[in-house]
Order: structure tokens, then sequence, then C-alpha cells
């Protein structure tokens, strides 16, 4: 983060109407709150909780937590006694989007006790989207791989980890080079440098924050296994949520469903679920989570105990929109602001594999920043840009 001398950036919130933030609340939670109520059969006290939810936090102000609730020390500890009362919008919005998920799981009855504890609201779309034809032909690509050198190889799976089902690997493969095709929109491109940082010393375990579950996650543990089968990674932990999470965030269970659905592919993707079945009953691969994955907090308030953990990690690549907000800080930063200054706090080095969806944005040079800032503020959210920045 930058110096005590210099004064940090303000703090993102909702409070401007028509902002991106003020629109996730009033415009993408409406319909995310009816295609939860959509996909599983709720019964009436889950439903109205639910509206509940949504009248208080378009309209209304910051609410406790339910009695009872095992996390309450928890909260307390991440702000939650000094925002109550605030309207919604009022609150950072890193804060607020994080209480809204851990509000919308006691509403549907994911804490329990009763029938519905336990089961994953966003499970139905999740599941839909892993079992598509279209992860199908993403896998099949994975043939083609052997056609291309192994620096090619590496170039090719990097990028389709840092895009996901934007651009899926068989794009990849057959639309040349990543770095001339102006279609990814590629902004700051630090792959050379994350390759380098790999071969700079003996292997050592690589910690991966995963994002999101399903056409996501797949090319997250396929990039895994090249590190690990080639020998650039002694080992490797993937972090996941402890619980459901911004609708699509992986929890242990969606990266046992991601795993699996590699492993019964045929041709080259099932040979990649076979070596990461091998790794994980091994312990080369082992499946983590803490608490802290899914507090309100920038990643620079971490505990002690998650530090230490990710302190021993050779390299840290961190995955995705939010948990890059958590990396670099949820603030108004001048899209120049030096990646590393931000991310000194971290405990490892560190590679942020993201793509933009929200107002954040660090690290570019200043040409790029002028000329995307002359289009207006849109750049910044629509998913068309992306970024691999990397401290070392």
């Amino acid at each position: 983060m930058p110096s005590q001398s210099e004064p940090a950036a303000p703090v993102i919130t909702g409070g401007e109407p028509g902002s991106f933030p003020w629109r996730v609340f009033h415009e993408r939670h409406p319909v995310l709150l009816r295609q939860v109520l959509d996909g599983l059969p709720y019964g009436p006290e889950q439903r109205r909780a639910v509206e509940r939810l949504l009248a208080e936090s378009t309209g209304g102000v910051i609410g406790p937590l339910e009695d009872g609730a095992r996390d309450a020390a928890a909260w307390d500890a991440w702000g939650l006694g000094d925002r109550l009362g605030l309207r919604w919008t009022d609150a950072p919005f890193l804060w607020a989007e994080s209480y809204f998920y851990r509000r919308l799981l006691a509403a549907v009855g994911w804490f329990g006790p009763g029938p519905w504890q336990g089961v994953d609201p966003f499970g139905p779309v999740k599941a839909a989207e892993l079992g598509s034809p279209a992860v199908d032909e993403e896998l099949a690509a994975l043939d083609g791989l052997g056609t291309l050198t192994d620096a090619q190889q590496d170039d090719a799976l990097l990028r389709s980890a840092l895009w996901g089902n934007r651009a899926d690997l068989s794009f990849r493969l057959t639309g040349g080079p990543a770095s001339g095709d102006p279609r990814t929109g590629l902004l700051c491109d630090d792959g050379a440098r994350f390759w380098a940082a790999l071969r700079s010393g003996p292997p050592g375990r690589l910690a991966l924050i995963a994002d999101n579950a399903g056409r996501e996650l797949l090319p997250d543990l396929v990039l895994i296994d090249r590190l690990l089968s080639t020998g650039r990674a002694s080992s490797a932990h993937l972090y996941v949520k402890p619980q459901p999470y911004y609708v699509s965030d992986a929890t242990t269970a969606d990266a046992v469903a991601a795993a699996e659905r590699l492993l019964h592919a045929p041709g080259a993707a099932g040979a990649v679920g076979q070596r990461l079945r091998e790794a994980l009953t091994s312990g080369a691969l082992e499946i983590r989570t803490h608490p802290f994955l899914c507090a309100p907090l920038p990643f620079d308030a971490m505990p002690g105990d998650l530090r230490a953990e990710l302190s021993s990690a050779a390299m840290a690549v961190v995955k995705g929109d939010l948990n890059y907000r958590r990396l670099v800080g949820d603030r108004h930063w001048p899209a120049t602001t030096p990646f590393a200054d931000l991310t000194a706090h971290f405990p490892a080095p560190v590679a942020a594999l993201r793509t933009l969806k929200s107002d954040v944005a660090a690290g570019l040079d200043a040409a790029t920043a002028a000329r995307l800032d002359a289009t207006g503020p849109g750049w910044r959210t629509s998913g068309r840009h992306a970024v691999i920045q990397v401290r070392a």
C-alpha cells in the first residue's frame, strides 16, 4: 500500500445513484434473488426472508445477523457493529456486498437447522454451467495442446485461466499469438515475468486463490496440473470459499465437481483429471479454505494463521475480480498506481489474473489509462479487459 505519508485513495461506496456499486444493489441483486428463488423450491418462510433482504438492501438500512449466528463474533470484528443502521450504499462496497451474501445464506436456511441446511442456493446455476455442451468443446480443445511448443502451451494455459469462459482454450489454440491479438483486451501482460519467477529457483509450493466455479475453475485446475506435471511447482494449495459466496465463487464441493468433470472427460482432459486425482490423494494438491476468504475486508487485514500459511508459497496466483479488489484494496486508485506498491503487504510473491468487472484499476501505464479513460468509465466494469500482473 502507499506509504503512511501518502493518503490512501477514497474507499469505493455505492452512495451515488447510477454508479456501478449502486447498480449492483438496485439492478443486479434483484435479478439474482429472483434467480435463486426460481432455482430451488424454497418454501414461504425462505421466500419471505429473501424478499425482506431485497427491500432492506435497496431501500433500508443495514440490519443485524440472525439470532444465534455462529459467526457473530467474526462479523463484530469485521465491523458490523459500526455499520448497523447505515444505508447499505453508504457502507464500503466490498463490505456491503459481502454482508449481502452472508445475509442471503441465512435467508434461504443454509446455516440451518432445517431441511435447507447446507443446500447451495447457487447450486443449480453452477451445475448447469459445468454440465453444458460448451464445456465438452472446451475440454476437447486440450487435445490440441500437443501441436504447440512448450512455451506456447504455457502461454495458452495461463491465458485460458485468465479469461475463463470469456476466451476459452479453443480460442487460445486458434487465435494466434495472444500478445498480438487485440480481441483479448489485455491491458497489462506480465506473463513472461510469471514464468521467469517460477524458473528462478527450486520448485516450491503454488497457492492458487480461486474465484469462480464451473467453466472458470476448470482452466485453473488445468494450469495447476501443468505446473505440477512439468515440475515447476513441487506442490499446490487450491484455496476455495468456506461457504457459497458471490453466486459462483468456488467451494470445496465445486472444486471436487470440476475435478470429476475433467476425470470423466475423454482424451487429454481425462488425463489431466487422472493426474489431478492422484495429486489430491497423494497430497501434492490440497484443497484449502479459511473463514477470512469470505470476510468483507481486503487481504492486508488477513489473520496471522492465513498469512503464515501463504508466506511459505513460492508463488500465489490470485484469480478474479473480487480477489483483485481484496488484493489491492477496493479504492478509487489512480489507474497508474504501481501494482507492486499496492501488493507489498501480501506475504508471498503474487500473480493476479483478473478480468476487469468493477471500478478498481491499478498498474497500467499512463498512455493506456488515458486512452481508456477517454472512452468513459465503462471500460473498468465491462469484462472486456484483463490484466496479468506479477510482483515477484
